[in-house]
């Protein structure tokens, strides 16, 4: 089905309408609810530009609208930017899930940019982390060699937090040779079993029975904090410790190095005004 769908944009070549959109200066074509995807699909395709950003009122209308154009495009070709879920200032962090998918899709961009990215206006406005190199993945496969402390500590570092047993997004534990993650952008958490320093297994397993279940040859492990207390943030935040000292006490953790509730909201004023 997917197949069939993805050759029907390709119908739209030679559509005038559409083929203006693609220079300069060209006016604003209405085009009905319904053929917003298939239009949207045969504008990447044609354009020489990647990706095309798309922006759309709501979420729900970036969710719905990315479904339809994976049809067209294929789920590799199209990527979503999830915009937070707290309000400004508030002091709450968005979920593990938001932000590691926002991670991806910004790595994504610099890495194998996807033909389309769909955002709603909330999330396009939203103001981005101070390091792009924040985003890069901790990528794990079948025979990599690897010391498992120094992962679980590179894990830490990017905002993971370690626990006896790995129940939600963003856990990771280690059980002798075993070292259990919930990536922030998977469905299900993951096992890497280790022979010594060699991964001999790799595979998710269920967190109600901590069962093994479909195995995997790589994985790619994306930070869960959009606000990471680098070398760069600290720095920031240790200078506004003095010239805003209405907020000492988070510039104090921030400076620390320490992750806690709503250090998200700080974001303002340890990126650079420039993102």
């Amino acid at each position: 089905m997917t197949a069939a769908l993805s050759s029907l944009p390709a119908l739209l070549d030679g559509e005038p309408a559409l083929t203006a959109l693609l220079g300069r200066g060209a006016p604003a074509v209405a085009i009905p609810e319904p053929a917003h995807a298939i239009a949207l699909a045969h504008l990447a395709q044609s354009s020489e530009r990647r990706p095309v950003l798309v922006v759309v009122p709501t979420d729900i209308e970036a969710e719905r609208l990315t479904n339809d154009l994976r049809l067209f495009c294929g789920d590799d070709e199209v990527e979503r930017l999830p915009a937070w879920e707290t309000l400004p200032f508030e002091r709450m962090s968005p979920s593990v899930e938001t932000m590691g998918h926002r991670l991806r899709v910004l790595w994504r961009l610099r890495s194998r940019p996807p033909r389309l990215v769909v955002a709603s206006l909330r999330s396009a406005l939203q103001r981005l982390g101070p390091s792009d190199e924040s985003t890069d993945p901790i990528v794990v496969g079948v025979g990599d060699v690897l010391d498992p402390q120094h992962l679980v500590a590179e894990l830490v570092r990017i905002g993971y937090r370690r626990d006896v047993q790995v129940e939600h997004r963003g856990d990771v534990a280690v059980r002798g040779s075993i070292v259990d993650v919930f990536p922030s952008t998977t469905t299900a958490p993951v096992r890497i079993d280790l022979w010594g320093d060699e991964v001999d297994r790799l595979g998710e397993f269920s967190v109600a029975d901590q069962r093994s279940r479909a195995a995997l040859a790589e994985v790619e492990i994306f930070p869960c904090r959009e606000v990471l207390p680098d070398e760069t943030v600290r720095a920031v935040a240790e200078q506004l410790v003095a010239s805003a000292p209405w907020g000492r006490d988070q510039w104090t953790r921030l400076s620390d190095g320490e992750f806690f509730e709503g250090m998200e909201s700080w974001l303002p004023w340890v990126v650079d005004h420039d993102r």
